[in-house]
């Protein structure tokens, strides 16, 4: 399903992938079963092969020598198909995305483990079976959960203590169920097992009210699990009503199976496409309690929120703002001692100077800089963008609106421009002048691609934050040296949003262009 919006190629690769899995199934004819297996395989290795090499010469020409195909369904489109918009139909925010790749994990390795010993409850009294099946309940349901509560607990995921549960769970059942049949376990034995399934209800009881507050999969996970350990305290007594534990494990693996892709898929698109259900309980001590944000906030989507931040600038604070790319620390030009605070705030090192933003080109165009053609015509071509450019410094960045603040941006010869390809950016450009930006982050750290990440590293040491949600990019804009330009040479000084390829391209194109 993640394949549908790649390319032709990557969905033709995995659905043969899914017919040799498919070729393995021991159920088939022994006449048909190395016929369908070897052409599987054989159709498999074809299209590796073929990726290999279409992948490898289109890497390294950097264009599509090789056909691969189309993307068959848009981004969009799937996300649309996907996506549950019964929130916004009732007028409510979606909830927030809380699922991650470990939580697929958990519950894919529980519906293999449920469906393992399914497997074992229809052939009990076929030994070899059971020597066959009942391992498998054991690596996916308790060795590797150890391995996924072990990821959960580094996530900072309460849940590590369900999947830390149920590898027990798991664990012992594989004990009683393979080793009961091989030893004979004794009367006492037995009890010992009884026990312990006792324990595991009481529990589970109480992971059951856990998943109350996480989501409707979970709890009816939870919940099917405690009639499960009910049907393993039965099985302990020798009085298990097969049938009943058998549509529980056939239930649980259902549940799982759809746990799994729902949280897969909404972790790959960082959106709730397959819903999980809302939590039943809700954390109102928590909610109560929520503190104020440690500096003021406003709403990019508003003209009030604009002329908030404006005035914040204007008054000699640091605000965080969105750009096309990352988010940014932004100061007045007119300030000298704001942009010192942004060095102070980000522990930013003296010697790395801030570059300045500004609306448009044709800012520029009216501080009349002493700019060659060829730099003119380039910087055209890439503003607005993710790109910056390092150009000389002059008496012209007065005529910009820089002011007092001349010598705290860009270095003794150089100053570094951004024309941000963003709304909000060039209308707060337009209010505010000339603003001194760099990433809002320690100086460091990773650079903050939503304002929230701002507000909690930043927002006990700077006065606002504009905000605007998701950036439109992960990474930082990608800086040009262009002091040499007119000798026909740039130099890519940090590769960020736009690959140094196309910058480069873009210059060839318009060194030919321009006489």
């Amino acid at each position: 399903m993640g394949s549908v919006n790649a390319d032709v190629l990557e969905l033709i690769h995995n659905m043969l992938f899914v017919l040799v899995t498919l070729s393995t199934i021991p159920q088939i004819p022994l006449q048909g079963y190395h016929i369908f297996f070897g052409v599987a395989c054989c159709l498999f290795t074809a299209a590796s092969l073929y990726g290999t090499f279409a992948r490898l010469i289109n890497t390294i020409a950097e264009k599509s020598l090789i056909p691969v195909g189309p993307q068959p369904i848009s981004t969009e489109k799937l996300k649309k198909s996907l996506t549950c918009n019964r929130f916004k139909n009732k007028g409510h925010e979606e909830p927030p995305i809380t699922e991650q790749a470990s939580d697929a994990l958990f519950y894919l390795l529980n519906g293999v483990s449920s469906l393992s010993a399914l497997h074992t409850s229809v052939a009990s009294t076929n030994t070899t079976f059971l020597h066959l099946t009942v391992p498998w309940v054991l690596i996916s349901g308790a060795v590797v959960q150890t391995y996924v509560s072990r990821l959960q607990l580094t996530d900072g995921q309460f849940g590590s203590v369900t999947s830390s549960i149920y590898a027990a769970v798991w664990a012992t059942w594989t004990w009683f169920r393979f080793g009961g049949n091989l030893l004979q376990f004794s009367t006492e034995a037995t009890y010992g097992f009884a026990a312990g399934a006792i324990a595991f209800l009481v529990i589970n009881a109480s992971l059951i009210l856990i998943a109350a507050y996480r989501n409707l999969v979970l709890l009816f996970l939870t919940t099917i699990m405690e009639v499960g350990l009910v049907c393993f305290l039965l099985s302990t007594m020798q009085h298990l009503p097969y049938e009943l534990e058998m549509a529980m494990l056939a239930l649980l693996s259902v549940i799982c199976i759809y746990g799994a892709l729902a949280s897969l898929i909404n972790c790959t698109f960082s959106q709730r496409m397959l819903p999980l259900g809302p939590a039943l309980l809700k954390e109102e001590i928590k909610q109560e309690t929520a503190s104020e944000p440690p500096c003021p906030v406003a709403d990019s989507q508003h003209t009030s929120g604009l002329l908030k931040i404006a005035g914040l600038l204007g008054e000699g604070g640091v605000c965080g703002i969105p750009t096309d790319t990352v988010y940014a620390l932004a100061a007045s030009c007119k300030n000298p001692q704001a942009i010192e605070k942004i060095y102070n705030i980000k522990d930013r090192p003296a010697e790395k100077p801030i570059c300045i933003c500004i609306s448009t080109v044709e800012q520029l165009v009216a501080a009349k800089p002493p700019f060659s053609p060829l730099l003119w015509e380039f910087m055209r071509n890439v503003y607005p963008g993710g790109i910056s450019c390092i150009v000389s410094k002059g008496d012209w960045l007065f005529k910009l609106g820089v002011g007092p603040a001349y010598d705290r941006v860009g270095t003794n010869n150089s100053i570094m421009i951004r024309v941000p390809d963003h709304t909000v950016t060039s209308h707060l450009c337009d209010i505010t002048g000339p603003l001194a930006i760099t990433s809002a982050n320690p100086s460091g750290e990773p650079d903050s691609t939503h304002h929230s990440m701002v507000i909690s590293r930043l927002g006990h040491k700077i006065q606002g934050v504009l905000c605007d949600g998701e950036s439109n990019e992960v990474v930082a804009s990608t800086v040009v040296n262009c002091l040499r330009i007119d000798e026909g040479i740039i130099t890519i000084v940090r590769e960020g949003c736009v690959p140094a390829v196309n910058v480069l391209q873009i210059f060839e194109r318009v060194k030919s262009t321009t006489v």
